[in-house]
């Protein structure tokens, strides 16, 4: 597999010269996306009335017809919001919990998803609970038991991630929905970085609740995301914003569709041009998603062996748990004077503003991680400049390119 040569690079806008390796971030939306979503931007201008109330419904619908194709469940499960963090949001708001109850999360759980989780709990006399997974790890097994054991009798939910944030690191989703689930307790699979990157069957899976990014991996216009809540949890969970659904009289569609495909008067053109994306990225490369998807990955794992071994250090996760994101640990002498930035570690800012590479890096448990990720963008080489310049340091040069 060529793992030299990106695919279409000039359909992204990054500013020449510079090798972006954080896609994981906040993804990356194409030229003909941008277009597409610019497209509906101004034909619903041209009449919005006529677009807000007879064609955005059927645009939405649309829209779920091709999500639920490409996630494997009934589109009429899936409701659109703009980020994972709403979709959890949307689920730990709607959720009857009372005073003891218990949220189960990860100490690699995204911090803005922790934080629904907690500010909701403190309002009503609950606690989250923090299942420790061992970082690094040898054995998919090892994240297994750690979460298990963390439930206890109080636990009402538990809010998993299938692809950690801070870690990169694929945990065994389905081994651990069916084990929590038949605890009794539901799950909430925080799958933010899932949809494009890898192949998702939500009908199989059965987790009670499913919320994913689009405008990650899936390459649509940012603000573009999916919650699915299985059918016999459809009645509990309610909009972040409660408007006209609420009482609506119609009888067509279930209270669910209803009152999620209006929230109030907003631009809906990062949904709808997801379809665009779906197409756009899937004919990038003659077998399509699946060849993408293989491609992706074995640059992330070809790229973190590059590093670990510039690094001296050892990849802190076994093969089977990288995708498109791979974590290495930082040595000491891998540091540069100055302020914490914007990614809580100043080597960030040094890499982006002598070398002009994007990457994030940053402290998390005691450990200094950086993060790489893999898009059609990306080629083995970038990886290959970045380890160089690292290197640099541990000699006391400056580092060059």
């Amino acid at each position: 597999m060529d793992l030299e040569s990106p695919r279409g690079p000039e359909l992204w806008l990054h500013t020449p010269g510079i090798d972006y390796l954080n896609h994981g971030s906040f993804g990356g939306c194409p030229r003909p996306v941008i277009e597409a979503q610019h497209r509906w931007q101004w034909h619903l201008e041209r009449q919005a009335c006529a677009f807000m109330v007879g064609e955005l419904e059927p645009g939405l619908d649309a829209v779920r017809t091709r999500l639920g194709a490409l996630l494997g469940c009934d589109p009429d499960d899936l409701a659109l919001v703009s980020n994972a963090t709403e979709g959890v949001g949307t689920v730990v708001r709607s959720l009857p919990f009372g005073p003891g109850d218990e949220v189960l999360v990860l100490d690699h759980t995204y911090n803005a998803c922790k934080n629904a989780v907690d500010v909701e709990l403190q309002r009503r006399g609950g606690r989250s609970v923090v299942a420790k997974v061992p970082f690094p790890l040898f054995d998919p097994a090892e994240a297994t038991e750690a979460i298990v054991a963390a439930l206890t009798p109080r636990t009402r939910l538990a809010v998993i991630d299938h692809v950690t944030s801070p870690t990169g690191i694929v945990l065994p989703i389905a081994d651990l929905v069916a084990r929590i689930q038949a605890r009794g307790v539901d799950v909430l699979v925080d799958a933010a970085h899932v949809p494009g990157m890898m192949e998702v069957n939500l009908d199989a899976l059965g987790a009670a609740y499913w919320t994913g990014n689009c405008h990650k991996w899936l390459c649509s216009p940012k603000g573009s995301a999916v919650l699915h809540v299985r059918r016999d949890r459809q009645e509990q969970i309610r909009p972040l914003v409660i408007s006209h659904g609420a009482n609506s009289p119609r009888t067509d569609r279930s209270r669910f569709r209803v009152e999620f495909d209006w929230t109030g008067t907003r631009d809906p053109s990062p949904w709808l041009a997801i379809p665009d994306a779906i197409d756009c990225i899937g004919n990038l490369w003659p077998g399509g998603w699946a060849e993408h998807r293989q491609r992706n990955r074995a640059l992330a794992l070809a790229a973190r062996d590059v590093l670990c071994e510039a690094l001296g250090t050892a990849p802190p996760a076994p093969d089977a748990m990288v995708s498109h994101l791979a974590a290495v640990v930082l040595p000491e002498w891998a540091a540069v004077p100055g302020h914490c930035g914007a990614w809580g570690d100043p080597l960030h800012d040094w890499l982006w503003q002598k070398h002009r590479i994007e990457v994030p890096v940053f402290a998390w448990r005691g450990l200094r991680i950086l993060r790489i990720a893999a898009q059609a963008y990306n080629h083995l080489g970038q990886y290959r400049r970045l380890a160089r310049v690292l290197v640099r340091l541990r000699a006391g040069g400056e580092a060059t390119a």
